[in-house]
């Protein structure tokens, strides 16, 4: 390709008519190879047409870059404008500069996408950090409020034991329910009881519970435990209890107080993996109190697992060294309740004469495989739980020719059978045994009562005893419903029923001593009427027993009458 070399600052391009650039014909002038310079050739066999724009050459034929810089590309690059024809077989020096800043701008309309582009995706994971943290603060329900807000303990939710979190909403409308007319079953009443439901339901958190017993005096006050009522029967009759729970510690709090008397003994396993919150309320509980205590052994409570037998075990354990010469020891979860008073249960619990109260029955074919086979404790896929899972590893038979029944987790046991049972091998064994089982703790207890020669068993030959004929705890199952009793009015939770406001009149004639499952973030209502009728019955109670006693000091009195 023929050309002449020619310098490339702007001051050496000769003008074109009607646009910039080299002029046809210019004198050709050296320029040597350098990053200032680029040359552009055309093929000499054709003759190319080019327009020199705004921003510099723009061809429409093929050319080439000698100085090996982004001048391959400046027939894409380049911006379009009216230019004149040049002519074919000429070599065309072209400054790079104003290309270079062609680029530069480029570059920098790049970077001004890029920035934009981060901003958004700042702004975007900033509102969604905002909103997770209103919801963590319940903040949301109050700042865009789709329904009616109902405070399960309104008093101390707006008082500074929850750091005022719900100050603001102290001119809000509270609902006023009539226990008396819930008890009653007043459709008023009860209608009331199902538009709490409605309403957003707010309960103390972990926290709150924390702040409200960090100061005994001030709790112990605020719930009014100096106000329990306690009559000499059951000062003579001090009961013990087992209390393994996980969470919700404002549920546990309610439950201790509604069973609480100061001669009874308590005993709170709180599972290892529970929040931190939640055990530091367990804690500042026992603290307030000299005859409740935590567990000195604390376990990581699998479902289904050994280790929550252990967790009543260590509180057995733990109660038989108590000062309190407790009776007969009941264990308990934290959505149960008692049904009876303290005074009531007393009176039952001396009608037992020694005897056990626990569902214990000849197991059906469906629960065979849980202590036939060797199971192992597996985390469960896309869960965030272990579970015992059955192997095809056979077992052997239980030690000392133990038959082998089945029942429930809870109990009311004597305190001849848990001493003799902790002085006995045989119970280590069958424990021994029962490890690798699933769920040991719905086998253990009702097959340990019909042990021949133990305190209080049941023969093994007598007839099974249901979960309806003992007294220990009543569970309302979704498939017995309306044939054993009516229908659940509150929801269920895998197949148990969490009662509701309704089934109030109906617990509490049914005969058992507790139920399961209560939860105030279901229904409120239920669990403030029932504690409320507890108190009334205890505070009856004792004024009848009193008036008794007052009848049996002066038989002159009751013989004038």
């Amino acid at each position: 390709m023929a050309g002449a070399g020619a310098m490339c600052g702007p001051a050496h391009l000769p003008a074109l008519p009607g646009g910039d650039g080299v002029a046809p014909g210019a004198a050709s002038r050296a320029c040597p190879p350098g990053p200032g310079c680029c040359k552009v050739s055309f093929p000499q066999e054709s003759p190319r047409q080019s327009r020199v724009g705004s921003f510099g050459l723009l061809t429409s034929g093929p050319m080439t870059d000698q100085c090996g810089g982004p001048g391959a590309h400046l027939a894409t690059q380049l911006g379009r404008g009216p230019s004149p024809r040049l002519p074919g077989g000429k070599e065309v020096f072209f400054q790079l500069k104003d290309f270079m800043a062609m680029v530069s701008r480029m570059k920098i309309f790049k970077c001004f996408l890029k920035y934009i582009l981060q901003q958004k995706v700042f702004i975007l994971f900033l509102t969604l950090w905002l909103f997770s943290l209103l919801k963590l603060l319940n903040v949301g329900r109050f700042l865009f409020p789709q329904r009616g807000v109902y405070l399960v303990e309104y008093s101390l939710s707006t008082s500074p034991f929850v750091r005022n979190r719900y100050t603001h909403m102290k001119d809000e409308v509270q609902y006023e329910v009539n226990c008396s007319g819930i008890y009653e079953q007043e459709p008023l009443e009860i209608g009331k009881s199902l538009e709490i439901r409605k309403q957003d339901i707010i309960d103390l958190e972990d926290d709150d519970v924390v702040a409200m017993t960090s100061d005994c005096d001030i709790y112990q006050a605020l719930r009014r435990y100096h106000h329990k009522l306690v009559s000499r029967e059951e000062k003579s009759f001090p009961i013990a209890y087992s209390l393994v729970v996980h969470k919700d510690a404002i549920m546990v709090e309610r439950l201790i107080h509604a069973i609480y008397s100061q001669h009874n003994v308590y005993c709170i396993h709180y599972d290892l993996k529970s929040p931190v919150p939640f055990k530091v309320a367990m804690n500042n509980l026992a603290k307030c109190f000299s005859n409740i205590f935590v567990a000195s052994k604390l376990e990581a409570v699998e479902y289904a697992h050994i280790s929550r037998l252990q967790a009543d075990l260590n509180c057995l354990s733990d109660l038989l060294r108590s000062s309190v010469p407790w009776k007969y020891v009941i264990n308990l979860c934290g959505q149960d309740f008692p049904l009876k008073s303290n005074f009531e249960l007393v009176s039952e619990l001396k009608k037992l004469n020694g005897a056990n109260m626990l569902e214990s029955v000849k197991p059906p074919n469906s629960k065979m495989e849980r202590f036939t086979y060797h199971h192992e404790l597996r985390q469960v896929p896309y869960e965030y739980v272990k579970l015992p899972i059955r192997t095809n590893i056979s077992k052997e038979a239980p030690p000392h020719n133990i038959e082998i029944f089945v029942g429930s987790a809870y109990f009311v046991l004597s305190r001849t059978f848990i001493e003799y049972i902790f002085n006995n091998s045989l119970m280590e064994d069958f424990l021994a045994w029962s490890k690798d089982t699933y769920s040991p703790d719905e086998h253990f207890w009702a097959t340990l009562i019909r042990v021949p020669g133990i305190p209080g068993e049941i023969s093994r030959s007598a007839q099974d005893v249901s979960d309806l004929q003992s007294k220990t705890r009543l569970v309302k199952w979704n498939y017995y419903e309306g044939i054993f009793y009516p229908s659940c009015t509150g929801t269920h939770l895998r197949s148990v029923c969490i009662y509701g406001a309704a089934e109030l009149r109906w617990l509490m004639k049914d005969g058992h001593w507790f139920a399961n499952k209560f939860d105030s973030r279901v229904d409120p209502i239920l669990i403030k009427c029932l504690a409320e009728k507890l108190e009334e019955q205890q505070r009856e109670w004792i004024a009848l027993s009193s008036e008794r006693s007052f009848m049996d000091k002066n038989p002159s009195i009751t013989s004038s009458q």
